[in-house]
């Protein structure tokens, strides 16, 4: 049982299952290109899913996302030093779960001219660009999902088998909702990660990985994620 382990190897699925259905969708030939935003949407929910039962196995909580980590050292349910160690396993589970989907969709890279679309894959990006309205926009999709992840954790508590499928249809519902002006990052190493990936990887025709937006999809989870905690905490009764 290797909670860190966990943490690294769910948010790998997370990413592979996550990024890889964005590949599928904007990559030159690919089968499924053009299948649209609902598709994305339930492509990253069965991530969510698939992510958060990978980390549990082997024994993590399944955060799968440093917002966890720092909400429950925020709150006091878990150290400082365990919440940076899970947060670093969960960048860099994001990152190979990155590499894997470069891999797995190789001849693609070639194949799709515009590089926007290339980093689309592996980060997310504003569709209006305002810093101040994207980090609002990413601060209010965590807080969302800080506040009703919570309400599922205390109504069934003891229950985590009930608990995750839920969990991932508010991410779902999320990225239906409220994620056509960001991209819902809503997780800091589903973004940091893979963007670091699209730097380092010998991507054909890619161009620059936008590190100037870079600390949106960091900050605006961090700051939506504590606060939806502080109101959690303050509301809900007891679990």
């Amino acid at each position: 049982m290797n909670p860190v382990l966990g943490e690294f190897l769910g948010t790998a699925v997370l990413v592979v299952l996550g990024d890889g259905v964005v590949a599928g969708v904007l990559l030159t030939k690919s089968k499924a290109k053009d299948a649209g935003w609902v598709a994305v949407t339930a492509g990253w929910a069965v991530a969510v899913l698939a992510g958060v039962l990978t980390a549990r196995a082997v024994g993590a909580e399944g955060y799968v996302n440093p917002v966890g980590p720092f909400v429950a050292a925020l709150t006091g349910s878990l150290s400082v030093a365990s919440a940076v160690q899970f947060a670093a396993a969960e960048v860099a589970g994001a990152f190979v779960g990155a590499v894997i989907v470069w891999l797995h969709y190789l001849p693609h890279w070639a194949a799709t001219p515009d590089p926007g679309v290339k980093l689309a894959v592996f980060a997310t990006g504003p569709a209006v660009r305002l810093p101040a309205a994207n980090l609002l926009s990413e601060a209010i999709a965590t807080f969302v999902l800080v506040l009703v992840g919570s309400a599922i954790g205390r109504v069934f508590v003891g229950h985590a088998d009930a608990a995750a499928p839920l969990g991932a249809a508010l991410v779902w519902g999320i990225g239906l909702s409220l994620g056509g002006t960001t991209g819902y990052a809503i997780n800091p190493a589903r973004d940091l990660g893979p963007r670091l990936a699209h730097a380092l990887l010998p991507i054909p025709g890619k161009g620059p990985s936008d590190w100037g937006y870079a600390w949106v999809p960091v900050v605006g989870p961090l700051l939506g994620g504590g606060i939806g905690a502080m109101v959690a905490k303050a509301v809900f009764a007891p679990s």
